[in-house]
Formats: C-alpha cells, sequence, structure tokens
C-alpha cells in the first residue's frame, strides 16, 4: 500500500478521501499498488468517519513519516501551505496542491525547490478543478509556440453573468442566487473582484511563457460594475460579456496579460458557456485553437484532478518533465496601457455625430435613453484613456467600457 497524507478535510480534502476510498479498484490498476491516506490534518476531528483514527494536528507527524511520499495540500491560501510545502519537499516528499493562490505566488520557488531535491511539485486542479488544462499545456501543446490564452476562469462569477443575459437579472439579485445555491462565498469579493481568475491566468501564463507571472502586476477588473444596459448592447452587437483572463503574445514577443470583464464575439465558443462552467481557450501557431471545457470547481472533479497529479508523482520519476517555468523575466510583461484592444463604450453628453472625434474609425451601435453605444477601433489602452478624458472634458460621460475579445 502506498502512503500519502492529506493537508485539509473540506470539500477538496474530504473528496480525496472519497475518492480514495470508493476507487481503489480504478488507483491499484493506474499505481500498481492501493494508496492510502496515513495521516489527515485538520484542527478538527471527525472521529465518526472511518478513517477518523488518522487525523492529526501536527504537521511534524506527516513530514517525518518516512512511509508517506506524497502530501496533498487543500488547505487554500499562501500560508501554511507555503511553509509546509517547502518543508515536504525539503523532506523528500513530492508536493500536491489545488491551491491556486500559493501556485500563483510561489510556482516557482516551489518548481525550483522540488527539482533541486527530485521530487514533484505538481497542481493540474490549481486551474479549471476537472478539466485537465495544465499538463496538455505543459506536454501535448509542447509543439507550438502559444500565441494566446483566454478563459472563463471562474465559475461564480458565469452563473451571475449568465443569469443576467438569460434572465435579466440585476448583479445583485444574481449574486444572492448563487450564494443561495452555495456557488458563491459569504465574501465574494476573490470571485466578483477578478483576483480568483487572475491568480488562474498568471498560472496558465506561466505555463505557456517559462516566466513567473505575480497577480498583482496584471490588471485586474472585476463584475461588480456590470449593469442592465451593458448586458442590452452587448445583445444587440450579436455577443455575451464574459469575464475573461487573457494572455497573449504579442508582435514583439512580450506577454500582455490582463483579467476584465470582455465584449464575446457570439461566433467564439467561449460565448455558449455558461452557468458555472468553466472553459480554456488555447492557440497554438501550428495546432490553432483549442478548448478545454468543464467542472471548474466542486468537490469531485477537483478532487480528481488532485488523485491524478497523485498518481503521477508515485508512478513516474521526478525530473521525467521539464521544469515548467522559472523565475519572472524582467521586461517580458508588457504593461496593460501598452496593449492594444477595441471596447465597448457606453457615452451621455455627447451628440453621437460628435463621437467620431474622440474615437475615429468607431462604429456605432446605436442611440437611447440618452446614451450611445459604439465600438472604438482598436487602439492600446493608453490611447483610449486619453480620448476617453478629451470626451469628458468636452461634457461626455463615460457610463461603461468593456474590452472586447478579438481573436
Amino acid at each position: 500500500m502506498k502512503k500519502i497524507a492529506l493537508l485539509g478535510h473540506g470539500v477538496v480534502g474530504s473528496g480525496v478521501m472519497e475518492i480514495l476510498e470508493k476507487n481503489q479498484p480504478v488507483l491499484v490498476r493506474q499505481a500498481g499498488d492501493g494508496v492510502e491516506a496515513a495521516h489527515v490534518l485538520d484542527r478538527r476531528t471527525f472521529p465518526g468517519l472511518a478513517y477518523g483514527d488518522r487525523f492529526t494536528g501536527d504537521f511534524s507527524v506527516i513530514r517525518d513519516d518516512p512511509e508517506v511520499s506524497v502530501v496533498v495540500e487543500a488547505l487554500g491560501g499562501v500560508e501554511p501551505a507555503f511553509t509546509w510545502a517547502r518543508e515536504s519537499i525539503l523532506a523528500g516528499k513530492s508536493f500536491v496542491t489545488s491551491n491556486k493562490e500559493l501556485v500563483a505566488a510561489k510556482g516557482d520557488e516551489l518548481l525550483a525547490l522540488a527539482a533541486e531535491k527530485g521530487v514533484w511539485f505538481l497542481f493540474e486542479a490549481s486551474v479549471g478543478g476537472g478539466i485537465p488544462i495544465l499538463q496538455p499545456l505543459r506536454e501535448s501543446l509542447t509543439a507550438n509556440r502559444v500565441v494566446a490564452v483566454a478563459g472563463i476562469l471562474n465559475g461564480t462569477t458565469n452563473f451571475i453573468l449568465t443569469r443576467m443575459f438569460a434572465d435579466g437579472m440585476a448583479f445583485g439579485d444574481a449574486l444572492a442566487e448563487a450564494q443561495s445555491l452555495g456557488y458563491a462565498e459569504a465574501d465574494p469579493t476573490a470571485d466578483v473582484e477578478g483576483h480568483d481568475a487572475c491568480r488562474k491566468i498568471c498560472i496558465l501564463a506561466s505555463i505557456a511563457f517559462g516566466s513567473h507571472f505575480h497577480p498583482q502586476e496584471v490588471h485586474t477588473q472585476g463584475i461588480t460594475r456590470i449593469g442592465p444596459r451593458d448586458v442590452a448592447w452587448a445583445g444587440r452587437w450579436g455577443g455575451s460579456i464574459k469575464l475573461i483572463g487573457r494572455a497573449r503574445r504579442t508582435a514583439e514577443g512580450r506577454a500582455a496579460l490582463e483579467v476584465s470583464p470582455m465584449l464575446v464575439p457570439g461566433d467564439c465558443l467561449l460565448s455558449r458557456v455558461d452557468g458555472v462552467f468553466n472553459a480554456v481557450q488555447v492557440t497554438g501557431d501550428m495546432v490553432g485553437t483549442t478548448l478545454f471545457y468543464g467542472p471548474g470547481a466542486g468537490k469531485l472533479p477537483t478532487a480528481s484532478a488532485v488523485v491524478g497529479d497523485v498518481i503521477t508523482a508515485l508512478t513516474q520519476p521526478a525530473g521525467s518533465r521539464p521544469v515548467p517555468w522559472g523565475p519572472k523575466k524582467e521586461g517580458l510583461l508588457q504593461p496593460w496601457e501598452e496593449s492594444a484592444a477595441r471596447a465597448m463604450l457606453r457615452v451621455a453628453g455627447l451628440a453621437p455625430d460628435a463621437l467620431e472625434t474622440f474615437f475615429p474609425g468607431c462604429r456605432l451601435l446605436g442611440a437611447e435613453e440618452g446614451e450611445t453605444a459604439l465600438i472604438t477601433a482598436a487602439a492600446t489602452q493608453g490611447e483610449l484613456d486619453a480620448a476617453l478624458d478629451a470626451a469628458r472634458a468636452a461634457g461626455g460621460n463615460i457610463l461603461s467600457r468593456i474590452t472586447v475579445l478579438d481573436q
């Protein structure tokens, strides 16, 4: 019996234990032996569980057990997860995590340490829950120069926006429903302000570009300012609004990253991803555009990805894959102000025929209820900032600005 240890017995952790309990025949076939969690670390105790005697509150018990070869972390947050990851790796144990915050903040350090110590640091479940995306990106698509990665990376916000589009709900009402159904936390800030999606696009971009990207350096905007008028104009244009995490390779070879609500054309597959589902679109110079779709969170889908990494760590020699990324490369991340895009604007206080003065080459969508909607020509975000400032100085009121997801 192969021994692992589990840090955290919450939603994901208990899902890992459920898979270990129910799918042993599958694990024996894949790992060549049974897989057992010898220790489960949690502040709480669960004496009613069949494995209730394996709980501990002392991490050193796990670190110092020579029979444990893989430590699984399902706690969340950077600390104490980072400290325990380092101690596990230094003790010669592979470390598997679903913790996107840890990977986005400390992934380069832990990957380097794991390579030095000859063990695994694996984190498939940190992006997309049960969707297999990281391994295909770092292995199946390695013949490609990745041109772009764009995705719906947060199920909570996608559910909210779906309800706003499909049922005309206001943001607050859709959020309240998401909370009542368990799709949103009591404090939904990390989801609705885009922080969760930002961590995930940083992980994807780090693999795609081979350099660590820090979330605090990436332009991030949430969905709290999206309203019914934005929804109406987006529908008339023939698209929908989704919270998108995007990383693009520029003509100069730099990386342009951002997270924001984007106007997605109706012929883009991402526009049809609704509810709590996630999808990641990867464009390579050889393969073209591929789409990975499925449940982006949830107990068993996420635990499935975690256990998949455990099997890799138990059966494949560490170092059989190249380290997916290294430290941050200075100058690789393009400032958001220099990135080029089109935008949908809603403007009040200026006549429709005057808008061409500020936004040359724009396409007017229409004017009603005292506002005009338009799609700008492609420009850098900095150039658009300047044009918006000029429009405001002339008496314009910029009601909203939503980037267009161009293919």
